[in-house]
Order: C-alpha cells, then structure tokens, then sequence
C-alpha cells in the first residue's frame, strides 16, 4: 500500500470519528478515589443512562481524587469549560465546601448544576455495644459534659457531616457546641471504623455508607436525619420524630462545564430525569439507603444557590468561617 492510500484511510478515518451523528463517549469524573459516594453516582447513573439507551455508548468514569473536589472543580472550570460530553458527580459536600470558600476562591456560578436524583440520608451512629440507645441519650451525653462526646466523619471540620453534629446539638439545647470533638477522616468507611474501635463515641456521614455495617450488627443507627423514615431502613428513627428538628440529606446528582450551549445542558437533565424515572434507579436507590430527591434543569439550579447561601449563613453563626 503507498502513502498516498494510506494518507486516504486516515483522512476518512479522523472524518468518521468527527461527522456529525457519530456517537462518542460521555465521560464523568467522580471527584474522589474509587468506592465513595462521587464514584457511586458517576459508576450507577452512567450505566443506567447506557442500560435505558439515554446514551450510545457506555459512560466512562474518571477518578480525579483531591482537595475535597476541588481539583476537580478547577479542572472543569479551567480546562473543560465547554465540553458538552463531560458531566462530573457532585452533592451536598460540593455546595457546602463552594459555601465556604473551600475551592480557592472558585465558586458556584462557574459551573452549572444540572440536577440531582437522590439523596443520602444523614446518619447519627454508635458501636453496636455503645451504652446510647437513642438521639436524647446522645444530646444527654453532650450537656452533661460536651468534651466527652466525640465524633468522627468523613468530611473536614466545618464540612457537611460536621455541620450534621452542630446542627443537632444546636437543636437539642446544647449550648457549647466548640467543645464538641469532631474528627475528619478520609471517608465514611474510616469514619465508621473510628467508631467501632471505640476511639470516637458516634460517627455522622450518610445512609449509603453505613449499611454494610448495620446489616453486619456492628454499628447502631440512633436518627436518620428525613422527614420520613427511609424506606428499607424503617427501623431506624429520624430525628425529628425524636424531638429534634434536623434535616439533612446528601444528595447525589450532576454538574456540567458552564459554557456548554443551553441545548446541551437541557439535554443532560434530560437524560438524568430518564434515570430518576427508571426502574433500574429505584432499585439502586433501595439497595444504598437512598432516598427520593429529584430535582433537575434550572429548578436544581436555583435550588443549589439558595442552598450555598444558607449554607453560607449558618457556617458563619457558628465560627466555621468568617
């Protein structure tokens, strides 16, 4: 074959790839290492898309670990900013660390939130054998001596299963919250493992990250932090049912580069509202202790900016940031 055959097959070959029609591969970053919530949702919506033909290909999955999501974040808004193939997993974690200035100084509106479809329940949980039975015994615990009770999760201080604890113990007339321990760890699976080892009194982080353990009788779950218990979980109380008015969920959805075109972002929330309304994502919602939370398009939008403000607020009240 001579160079000038050769030089043809290749022309008709970049052509092909690059015509207009031709499917090509959605990518979503999962902003952290593999096995968490981020990674969660990129592996389970990017294969329910494939498995109910919303996409013609099978979405590949990026792990891009660092700074909480922020190396991701900058990525998107740096490198990719109009990239109409690229979605990137995102919840409650991202609004609150944009909230609190946590990614360098980037914040929500350089990006666009397309929707989300689910959400993880709060959790307040102790070791199996742990002397506290209920959410009044642990509020008991932290006014009598606010210093002996100590937490662990998978955010950092000031994050959102930080804010889970400060919350509560606001709600439960405690007054000297700063002198509650609270520990960080790299995950709700560290988290939990603090806590069965006796090393912090309860652990917060959310539903999808406990329900190995509950099934495996290690830990107990003291409050789910609904309005309603979840369904496949309906042993474990929420916290408003025990008097204490918190609620706060994880939820799991999307977001996209800012400069993609409108028809593009509609046509994600599109297919992510295909997801939310499948059988597939049902099931994956009960199998992981989520619960229903479905908003997307401009709605979710305006939702997360009212969200970050609040967010904004209390973080403020309470010292995290200035």
């Amino acid at each position: 074959m001579n160079n000038r055959h050769i030089l043809a097959l290749v022309t008709g070959a970049v052509m092909s790839l690059s015509a207009p029609g031709v499917a090509t591969a959605a990518e979503c970053i999962a902003p952290a290492n593999p096995g968490g919530g981020w990674d969660f949702t990129c592996r389970q919506i990017g294969k329910i898309m494939y498995d109910i033909g919303a996409v013609d290909q099978p979405v590949q999955v990026t792990n891009m670990a660092g700074g909480g999501g922020g190396l991701a974040f900058q990525n998107v808004v740096n490198e990719r900013n109009n990239d109409a193939e690229l979605i990137v997993a995102a919840s409650q974690a991202t609004a609150t660390r944009l909230a609190q200035n946590a990614f360098g100084g980037a914040t929500a509106d350089q990006v666009r939130f397309v929707g989300a479809i689910g959400a993880d329940p709060g959790v307040i949980v102790v070791a199996a054998d742990s002397e506290l039975n209920s959410l009044g015994d642990l509020l008991d615990a932290m006014k009598a001596d606010p210093g002996s009770v100590s937490f662990a999760g998978g955010s950092a201080a000031g994050g959102f299963d930080h804010l889970k604890v400060l919350q509560i113990a606001l709600a439960g007339g405690v007054e000297d919250i700063r002198s509650i321990k609270y520990i960080g760890v790299d995950g709700g699976a560290d988290a939990i493992t603090q806590t069965i080892g006796g090393f912090t009194t309860a652990m917060t982080g959310d539903m999808s990250e406990i329900v190995g353990f509950i099934d495996a009788g290690e830990v107990k779950a003291l409050a789910v932090l609904t309005e309603e218990r979840v369904p496949g979980f309906e042993q474990i109380p929420t916290a408003v049912e025990q008097g204490i008015d918190v609620v706060a969920v994880n939820w799991r959805g999307l977001y996209v580069p800012k400069d993609i075109s409108d028809e593009a972002f509609d046509d994600w929330a599109g297919k992510l509202q295909m997801v939310a309304d499948s059988d597939e994502w049902k099931a994956a919602m009960e199998a992981n202790g989520l619960a229903p939370f479905t908003k997307v398009g401009d709605d979710f939008q305006a939702w997360v900016d009212d969200n970050i403000a609040s967010v904004e607020k209390l973080s403020r009240e309470i010292g995290v940031i200035q």
